[in-house]
């Protein structure tokens, strides 16, 4: 069967982070410009794709379980074809695992490949044969930018692939290769597009943004490039109106690009940056390339340059050997930064990184302890982080419905506070609109517009 015989649609399933979220959407731009039509559901859809992440245990145990429950979808339509891709596709093991255990997927394709998807789901309509590509490419080759099916008032742009830095517990450089950035005009061609059909908020993409551009060669146009000066010409694109990024290595975060981020009004005030632990013990184990007092450093010259940033972070708790009093250490950390919020995750075991083979691995129990103790103290911080806007009147980008909320609308700051606000007629998504701070929770702020 061709697909010119039929109309196919196609169903993407997405787990894990803002990159994969985003190689989904150019999925679906892939696939709607080679004119399969999207929708909701598995029942409905002829192609299924799986997007997978493979960063924490419970992430592939969620992903094998939902593979496993499509074997019944496949069986009472055997035309459906069942794609598995991205991160954990990539990983060492898995095209085996997938193999003997999981014999009704139909294609099984890396983080490199996915440019290619519609090319081999024609492939597979034409001979009815599995595919499987997890080869990783040694040099990026620069595809050329495909439209998003569908465009909103925010998006999100690549600058950077892969990751170099290779953190004891992270699996990022195995499935994602090494950092290859892509070039400048690439990055604004696709920036100035999405300006012009109406997107107002861009965030640039990236394992670590602060990288940008140091993989360039001497001989290349762009060599002496860098992410401050990436900021610098984004920021000159009309009618964009906000920029964010994401995510940044500490290591790299220069004191350069504070400044040049405090000088750019479209440059969101919103740092986030992932600490992992307040031990300088466990993050050498970590090979994080800091150390707690060069962090904090960095942390007081941004509030100095700018003052109502906000500043985020994430902790892994209960890695392997660290002791009550490393934990201690860290819990003193927190005092002392008072981060607006911290995203804060249990150590998880991954096969095929240095530090699932270290000795003094942490108990279940233990690292449930220690992350509640965590949480007990960074949560009356982020409540008086946030009661400090009271009163105050931000400015808000629109984002929707509140999630928990339909009668109310909900939105951002530019330093990233969720403000929750009453809903009017004459508000669209994508405004920016004066919002005067009324109360604040742990994790968003209340207003009312100001007329």
């Amino acid at each position: 069967m061709s697909a010119l015989d039929h109309c196919f649609k196609y169903h993407v399933i997405t787990f894990g982070c803002q990159m994969n979220e985003n190689d989904s959407k150019q999925i679906a731009s892939l696939l709607y410009h080679a004119q399969y039509e999207p929708c909701n559901s598995t029942e409905e859809a002829d192609i299924i794709i799986i997007n997978t992440c493979c960063v924490r245990q419970s992430a592939e145990n969620k992903i094998y379980g939902l593979i496993g429950q499509l074997k019944k979808v496949k069986q009472a339509s055997p035309h459906k074809i069942l794609i598995v891709c991205g991160c954990m596709a990539q990983k060492e093991g898995t095209v085996t695992k997938i193999r003997e255990q999981y014999k009704h997927v139909d294609m099984i394709l890396g983080t490199f490949a996915l440019e290619k998807i519609s090319m081999y789901i024609k492939t597979y309509l034409d001979d009815q044969k599995k595919i499987v590509d997890v080869q990783e490419k040694e040099h990026h080759e620069e595809s050329a930018f495909i439209p998003e099916a569908a465009i909103s008032f925010k998006s999100q742009v690549n600058i950077i692939y892969g990751c170099n830095n290779f953190c004891t517990y992270c699996i990022v450089p195995y499935v994602r290769g090494r950092e290859m950035s892509r070039t400048p005009d690439k990055v604004l061609e696709e920036v100035n597009y999405l300006a012009s059909h109406g997107v107002c908020e861009v965030q640039l993409l990236g394992q670590n943004v602060n990288s940008y551009a140091k993989d360039f060669p001497a001989d290349s146009p762009y060599y002496g490039w860098s992410f401050a000066k990436l900021l610098q010409e984004v920021a000159k694109i009309d009618p964009l109106r906000r920029i964010r990024y994401m995510t940044s290595h500490p290591r790299d975060f220069s004191y350069q690009l504070v400044d040049v981020i405090g000088n750019l009004d479209k440059v969101c005030k919103h740092f986030h940056l992932p600490v992992q632990s307040g031990c300088d013990e466990i993050l050498k184990k970590m090979n994080r390339g800091y150390t707690t007092e060069y962090y904090y450093d960095l942390l007081c010259y941004i509030r100095k340059i700018c003052p109502n940033a906000s500043i985020t972070t994430d902790f892994i708790v209960g890695f392997p050997g660290e002791t009550d009093n490393n934990f201690r250490e860290t819990l003193h950390f927190v005092e002392k930064c008072q981060f607006d919020a911290a995203y804060t995750f249990l150590y998880s075991n991954r096969s095929g990184t240095p530090a699932a083979k270290m000795e003094q691995q942490i108990s279940p129990q233990l690292k449930k302890e220690r992350l509640q103790q965590l949480i007990n103290l960074q949560n009356p911080i982020s409540l008086a982080c946030n009661n400090r806007f009271v009163g105050q009147t931000l400015a808000v980008m629109v984002e929707g419905e509140s999630k928990t909320n339909p009668a109310m609308w909900s939105g951002r700051s530019d330093s990233n506070k969720i403000v929750i606000f009453e809903k009017q007629k004459d508000i669209q998504k994508g405004q920016i609109i004066p919002i005067k701070i009324m109360s604040a929770k742990t994790w968003n702020l209340t207003g009312k517009p100001i007329e």
